[in-house]
């Protein structure tokens, strides 16, 4: 995974998350990377200083580990995932709606966990009755339901979650 620090055509800043370079570069070539802020299409990547962490002056033993020959071995950083709708500056009218919309959705619909793929596929081929569903995906099932046809949409990340 790899997080942009992203900017519109109206110059609202926010970041998202991406399986790669390439799944950015997909996903805005079809539109499906919109402002967090304004819901412009017109988004491009912003520049970014990459994050390296040093270990070559870490006498504290954080961030590295024993191997199995008992030397030290760097362990990569924990990356945890950032909400890209809670960009700066967001007024408080769009997080208000985001967190109803959100809550309309996990209210009138089943959830379905990690087996959300398999069942939207079901429901779209008339396999069990039509209804609402949300659960988790993998970027590559999300594009594999939309090339068959199957309209998934994202469900926004709030503050919250991060807690």
């Amino acid at each position: 995974m790899i997080r942009y620090a992203l900017c519109c055509g109206n110059g609202h800043d926010f970041e998202a998350w991406f399986s790669g370079s390439a799944d950015f570069d997909t996903q805005a070539a079809r539109g499906l990377v919109t402002c967090a802020v304004c819901g412009s299409a017109d988004v491009h990547k912003a520049l970014m200083a990459p994050s390296v962490k040093r270990t070559d002056n870490d006498r504290s033993g954080k961030g590295r580990s024993a191997g199995p020959d008992h030397t030290d071995v760097p362990q990569a950083p924990v990356q945890q995932p950032v909400a890209a709708a809670a960009g700066p500056g967001m007024p408080e009218e769009v997080r208000s709606a985001l967190r109803q919309l959100r809550k309309a959705v996990v209210e009138n619909s089943d959830y379905v966990g990690p087996g959300f793929a398999e069942e939207a596929r079901k429901i779209h081929y008339g396999e069990v009755p039509a209804r609402g569903i949300y659960g988790e995906a993998s970027t590559e099932d999300t594009k594999a339901l939309e090339e068959e046809g199957i309209e998934v949409y994202p469900l926004p990340h709030l503050p919250e979650d991060q807690n």
